[in-house]
């Protein structure tokens, strides 16, 4: 892969994203967007390398709004990154917990926190992203609005860590997606490779079962299968899966020739290496 310059985030400076991006390009530059529409138009317009994109994390399940814009994006993925997510409760310098009425974050941050927002028995507010409603409660600077959101981001908007760790459980995981204009060049006969590909199936029963089942008898091992409505409708479905092989291989070839008998469309919307998070 060429070497990532700079990248596009969501968010604001402190964000998990921004902190994944930097760990894995180390020197590049990071550009923070207000909404993923916007960190991939930065991409399409050449004016970063990459997106940073979260998929799914391992508390919380997927990004759904990601996942949505993915297909249609006429972006490519080219690597993917587990990240470590640490969670803190964070609130103005002086307050303490029991101060506090609302806790704001994302509603990735929230949904990996829930038991413990519960149990201390305050206010869940859902806001754009985890760094942003760090600088949102800085800028409010009321005691009784905390934040989840990353140590760096309370470094950077001058906040207290009231609780570190404040995740429901310590392995909590985020995958990103490596997001670029071009696919790039992957070795076919590589056992460690990823596609990735959305389609559509025909209004027909056990379209689905037919469409995998080429999958199944070539040995081609699919790790992550979602749905979603398709924007023409209610009576269209949309898959996204992730299966092991490159589209060059012979027993993904296979596979695919098959599906296309069943599905109305597919487009292969990534081929990169498997991260080494997947060997641990």
């Amino acid at each position: 892969m060429k070497k990532i310059k700079s990248f596009s985030f969501q968010g604001v400076k402190g964000a998990y994203s921004e902190q994944a991006g930097t760990k894995l390009f180390l020197e590049a530059e990071s550009i923070p967007c207000p909404t993923f529409e916007d960190m991939f138009d930065k991409v399409r317009a050449e004016e970063v390398d990459a997106a940073m994109v979260p998929i799914e994390n391992s508390l919380a399940g997927r990004v759904a709004d990601t996942q949505r814009l993915i297909p249609d994006s006429n972006l490519k993925i080219t690597d993917e990154y587990f990240f470590e997510i640490n969670h803190n409760l964070i609130g103005i310098k002086g307050s303490t917990i029991s101060d506090i009425r609302r806790i704001h974050s994302h509603e990735q941050g929230i949904a990996q926190c829930r038991n413990k927002i519960i149990a201390l028995k305050k206010e869940m507010v859902v806001e754009a992203d985890t760094a942003g409603s760090a600088k949102m409660i800085a800028e409010k600077n009321n005691n009784e609005d905390a934040a989840i959101a990353s140590e760096l981001a309370a470094k950077i908007y001058d906040l207290e860590i009231l609780e570190r760790n404040f995740q429901d459980s310590s392995n909590n995981v985020t995958r990103f997606l490596v997001m670029q204009k071009e696919l790039v060049d992957i070795d076919s006969s590589s056992n460690e490779v990823l596609t990735t590909l959305v389609f559509t199936v025909r209004s027909m029963p056990s379209a689905l079962y037919k469409c995998l089942g080429g999958f199944a008898s070539n040995g081609v091992n699919i790790t992550k299968l979602e749905s979603y409505i398709h924007p023409q409708g209610f009576d269209v479905a949309q898959f996204y899966i992730d299966f092991e092989g490159h589209p060059d291989s012979s027993s993904v070839k296979l596979a695919l020739e098959e599906m296309k008998f069943f599905c109305k469309h597919y487009k292969i919307v990534g081929v990169y290496k498997k991260a080494n998070f997947r060997k641990k």
